[in-house]
C-alpha cells in the first residue's frame, strides 16, 4: 500500500494518459467532417468519460462544454455536475498525496515554487480549513495548495472531505449558470463563426488583457 502511494502521481499519470490517448484516437476515428464537428461528436458520444477527465486537470473550459451539452439535452445536467466535481475531487487528492508521500521529489522539483509553498503555509495557517474550499479560485496557487498541504501532517480524511465538498460547489457553480444562459452562449458562439474576421482580434485583445490583469494580481 506504501508503495502504491508512494508512486501515486506516476501511477495516475499513466493513466491519465492512456485516458488521453483513447479520447485522441476515438476524436480521429469520429465519423463526421472537421475538427469542430469531430470534438462536438466525441463530446456527446464520450462526454463524461471527457468532463472527468478534463476536471482533474481543473480545466474550466470542458464545464462549459458540459454546461452547454446539458442545455441542449446532451448530457444530464446532474450528472455532469457530479462526475465533473468528482473529477476535481481526484485531481487535488493525486496532488494532495504526491506532497503527503514524495516529499523529496517535492522539493528538489519546485524549487522554483518555494515562494508559493511558504505563502500556502502561511495561509493554511492563517485560515485553516477555508482555504482548502477556496484555493481552486486561486489562479497560480491550485496546484500548490494541495501539494503543500500534503506535506504538512493535516489530516488526509478532513482534506478529502472538504475537498470534495469544494469540488462540488465548484462545478456547480461553473456549469449551472453556463446552463441555465445556454441559448445566449450558443448565439454568440454563432454569431463569432459568421464574423470571425473581426471577433478574432477582439477575443484577443480581451484575453490579453485579462491574462495581464490576472498576472498583476498574482504578482501582487
Amino acid at each position: 500500500m506504501k508503495l502504491i502511494q508512494k508512486h501515486v502521481g506516476k501511477i495516475t499519470t499513466f493513466v491519465v494518459l492512456i485516458l488521453f490517448s483513447f479520447l485522441v484516437y476515438n476524436l480521429f476515428m469520429a465519423p463526421v467532417e472537421g475538427l469542430d464537428e469531430k470534438f462536438l461528436y466525441l463530446m456527446k458520444k464520450e462526454g463524461y468519460i471527457i468532463l472527468f477527465a478534463w476536471s482533474i486537470i481543473e480545466g474550466e473550459m470542458g464545464l462549459v462544454m458540459a454546461g452547454l451539452l446539458s442545455h441542449t439535452n446532451d448530457m444530464s445536467l446532474p450528472f455532469a455536475i457530479f462526475i465533473a466535481g468528482l473529477g476535481g475531487f481526484v485531481g487535488d487528492q493525486i496532488y494532495f498525496y504526491i506532497g503527503r508521500y514524495n516529499k523529496g521529489y517535492v522539493y528538489s522539483k519546485f524549487t522554483a515554487h518555494r515562494r508559493k509553498f511558504a505563502l500556502a503555509h502561511l495561509l493554511l495557517k492563517k485560515y485553516g480549513w477555508p482555504i482548502i474550499f477556496a484555493q481552486r479560485y486561486m489562479y497560480g496557487m491550485r496546484t500548490v495548495i494541495p501539494i503543500s498541504i500534503g506535506l504538512t501532517r493535516y489530516n488526509a480524511k478532513k482534506f478529502a472531505f472538504i475537498n470534495l465538498f469544494s469540488a462540488w460547489c465548484w462545478a456547480t457553480i461553473t456549469i449551472l449558470p453556463v446552463w441555465y444562459f445556454g441559448k445566449e452562449i450558443l448565439s454568440v458562439f454563432d454569431w463569432i463563426k459568421e464574423h470571425m474576421y473581426f471577433a478574432i482580434p477582439l477575443i484577443l485583445i480581451l484575453g490579453g488583457g485579462l491574462v495581464r490583469f490576472i498576472y498583476i494580481k498574482t504578482k501582487k
